[in-house]
């Protein structure tokens, strides 16, 4: 909490204890049983954590992007895979409130705002993922609706959520031809694949979402014909950081197990504690995760104050968070010896549910991909 205002220190107090009392207690049977906790994300939601940084006028707290970052983080030592969801939940209605219209606002963030209704984000598709502006899902506009085919892969929340925030292509090829649709389940031509068995992150369902001549009125366009790349991209600017600060939940609770462990845990007659070697790894593993939440602050700060660099800074912090965070979190395994390779431990479920932040929102190779790509142009 250091260098945080009283507010911020009072968000984080509250979801802290929130994770404490309403998360970590059920994280593993939501793991082994694959249990998308419906009721206690609302529960988090009357505190305010259902659109943390949307606008009140729609039911939103309103808070900053680094409030956000702290809430996450704080989430995250309770469940990181269901606070990971929720991070997805919130950047959806981000777009919706920033991006529709005065109607669009009104109908659909209240809802999602209570976590009445679910949200999911759909961009990757078999055959794009790291190439997401190649992506084929079509919409044909026909009168005063869009009639879409095609299909979206490894979407968190498909099938049990209500509302799709769907890039399709409305144009040409390439990032100018794509545009943004909001769809609600139970439209005719909507369906989902199979729920996919995952390493980790098994408290949310991950399904493909299939449209097939799916018959959606233009009034659900977000923005303007065209505008849904740059919709997509400003959105995961954010999502980044969110998952970022994910990372660093897992990874701050993962210090604290591997602290425990390492004091209760004797080996040749002595606390594993007194061990050199152990207390340098432990060190290491508490400096980089400092390391990596000044990171993951700074880059929630420029994307707040929409600085020209904020675009770049959640790369750098997507990558440096989520590779040092699994690290941390690995390393906190390894430190409990086959104790750690035990379901009953948590520590392996946080290794297992962080090792996918690598991966989505952005690969890291991507992110290094922006990175120097901006350093290169100068």
């Amino acid at each position: 909490s250091t260098g945080l205002t009283e507010d911020q220190k009072e968000f984080q107090k509250v979801a802290f204890d929130f994770a404490a009392k309403e998360m970590a207690p059920y994280m593993a049977e939501w793991d082994e049983k694959e249990i998308f906790p419906v009721e206690t994300m609302r529960k988090a939601a009357q505190l305010g954590f259902g659109g943390i940084y949307v606008k009140p006028d729609v039911g939103g707290s309103g808070l900053s992007r680094l409030d956000t970052s702290i809430i996450f983080e704080a989430l995250s030592t309770g469940c990181t895979s269901t606070t990971a969801y929720m991070s997805i939940h919130n950047m959806c209605v981000w777009m919706i409130d920033t991006f529709g219209n005065e109607e669009q606002r009104h109908r659909f963030c209240p809802s999602l705002c209570s976590m009445e209704k679910f949200a999911s984000y759909c961009l990757t598709e078999p055959g794009s993922g790291s190439d997401a502006a190649s992506l084929l899902t079509s919409a044909q506009r026909k009168g005063d609706t869009y009639v879409l085919n095609g299909s979206k892969a490894f979407i968190s929340g498909g099938g049990d959520t209500d509302v799709y925030v769907v890039m399709c292509r409305t144009g040409g090829p390439g990032p100018k031809g794509i545009s943004c649709l909001v769809l609600e389940k139970g439209m005719p031509g909507l369906s989902f694949g199979k729920k996919e068995r995952k390493v980790g992150w098994n408290s949310q369902p991950t399904r493909a979402v299939i449209f097939e001549d799916c018959v959606v009125p233009v009034g659900n366009r977000l923005g303007a014909e065209g505008q849904g790349f740059s919709i997509a991209m400003q959105g995961l600017n954010g999502g980044r950081i969110n998952i970022a600060s994910c990372s660093l939940g897992a990874a701050h609770a993962s210090v604290l197990l591997a602290q425990e462990h390492l004091t209760v845990r004797k080996q040749f007659g002595e606390p594993l504690a007194n061990n050199q070697y152990l207390q340098f790894r432990l060190a290491e593993m508490a400096t980089r995760l400092l390391a990596a939440r000044l990171m993951v602050r700074n880059a929630a700060r420029a994307l707040q104050d929409g600085r020209e660099d904020a675009a770049v800074l959640c790369s750098m912090a997507k990558l440096f968070a989520t590779d040092e965070c699994f690290g941390i979190c690995n390393q906190a395994l390894q430190m409990h010896g086959g104790y750690g390779y035990l379901k009953d431990y948590a520590v392996q479920q946080f290794v297992r549910d962080i090792r996918v932040h690598q991966i989505l929102e952005g690969t890291n190779e991507v992110m290094r991909m922006i990175v120097a790509r901006n350093l290169l142009q100068g």
